[in-house]
């Protein structure tokens, strides 16, 4: 193969597809096309009862959108767009299910978010129904994650990083280094090999499914190992979202304190926002900024655990060139480093204000989307069953001992230890 017909291979590849389809959505929105997103909220009262009916026709059009947009991905990465066409549907239905659940007033209450629903009616499913084949072809997890990857870049602002302070960024980076390292090596000592281990690792200490999909991306992992991490971080977060919210208020600690430890520890942005709004404003700001500050370095983690995974080499001594390490490194985390540059420093302050919601609305679209495939590819008993449970006694331990050490360093930053308490 020609040098090329290389470049024109990688450019097709999943990663660059899911940059160029998240960079279309983008594009269409800043050129001045912004379409109307359909609405979730409603509630047992006669007026509120059937809200989310109004918005069949935007959700259809939207459809249409995301199945045009998915058709054509599939058609450049060289792969026949038909089966995708007839199983996607299906697949979107099933997101706005999940979004119209727990849209409902006494959901939200409880904090259940569109997050756990969409994973809970996938497994629902793939638990207790046999998946026909031809639903398979809608199951892209990865696509749906990474495309949602590259437009959550235009809601990560550098700027407003900077003015929430360092301590969110200081607490990110305590609490990365040091429980990546315990969870690999607890997953080392439990005869877990360097792939599985470092996603799980990320997967607790980084951002969750996200980092899991960056570290799966940047050491070339296996699919149903990167299945499998995302659903313990899934339904793990569940029991988290409820239990940590109680432990704060029953031990009276302060809310900063508390929203930081949620933050922290909890390894989704919409559990963790759905515990953090449990407690009040202050701890869902806090909470905010520590899950923020740890998305941000998202981009800087992905590309050392690269250039890591790269150096180390296939075998002993077998270092590889700067080509293999740029091959390796997933090209999707370029793309939300683009986005979020491009709307912190070249898109105008007023144009990102009026695009943050419609923004975070395709974003949602898409992580919906993929929970729900995550949902469908998960078996219960294969959660136990993966080399003898041995991942998840892994994750288990390792987010044991993350929800201990965040807490501490919540208390040291955010406790008015070594610093003045900010106010939230």
């Amino acid at each position: 193969m020609t040098n090329e017909s290389k470049r024109s291979s990688n450019l097709r590849s999943e990663d660059w597809v899911a940059v160029w389809t998240g960079g279309a959505l983008i594009l269409i929105v800043l050129v001045g096309i912004r379409p109307s997103v359909p609405t979730f909220s409603w509630g047992p009262d006669l007026a509120g009862r059937f809200a989310w009916l109004d918005t069949l026709g935007l959700t259809a059009v939207l459809g249409v959108l995301l199945l045009v947009l998915c058709g054509a991905a599939m058609r450049f990465m060289g792969r026949p767009a038909g089966p995708l066409l007839v199983a996607f549907p299906v697949i979107f239905v099933l997101a706005w299910v999940a979004r119209v659940i727990a849209g409902h007033g006494v959901v939200k209450g409880w904090g259940i978010t569109y997050v756990i629903v969409a994973l809970c009616l996938g497994m629902l499913i793939s638990n207790s129904l046999s998946l026909p084949a031809w639903l398979s072809e809608g199951i892209r997890t990865e696509f749906y994650i990474k495309t949602g990857l590259v437009i959550l870049g235009t809601n990560v602002l550098f700027g407003e990083i900077l003015r929430a302070g360092l301590l969110g960024l200081g607490q990110a980076l305590l609490v990365i280094l040091a429980v990546w390292y315990l969870c690999f090596w607890i997953s080392r000592r439990l005869r877990l090999d360097d792939e599985f281990s470092a996603m799980l690792a990320s997967a607790v200490s980084i951002c969750g499914v996200s980092a899991a999909i960056a570290t799966c991306g940047a050491v070339s992992g296996d699919r149903k190992r990167l299945s499998h991490v995302t659903s313990l971080v899934l339904i793990v977060a569940v029991p988290m979202t409820i239990v940590m919210p109680w432990v704060v208020e029953r031990f009276r600690m302060p809310s900063v304190v508390g929203g930081a430890w949620l933050g922290g520890t909890i390894d989704t942005s919409g559990a963790v926002v759905a515990a953090g709004e449990i407690l009040g404003e202050s701890a869902l700001n806090a909470a905010v900024i520590v899950k923020f500050s740890q998305n941000a370095l998202l981009g800087l983690a992905a590309f050392a655990i690269s250039l890591w995974w790269a150096l180390r080499g296939d075998r002993a001594g077998d270092r590889p060139a700067v080509s293999v390490i740029w091959h390796r490194f997933p090209k999707f985390v370029l793309g939300f480093m683009g986005t979020s540059m491009l709307f912190s420093f070249i898109v105008s302050t007023g144009t990102v204000a009026q695009t943050a919601g419609l923004m975070k609305e395709l974003r949602t679209w898409w992580f919906a989307l993929a929970f729900v495939c995550i949902g469908l590819e998960t078996r219960f008993r294969d959660l136990v069953s993966m080399e003898r449970g041995r991942p998840a006694m892994a994750f288990l331990l390792a987010q044991g001992a993350n929800i201990v050490w965040t807490l501490v360093v919540a208390y040291l930053l955010f406790g008015g230890v070594l610093f003045d308490i900010p106010a939230l």
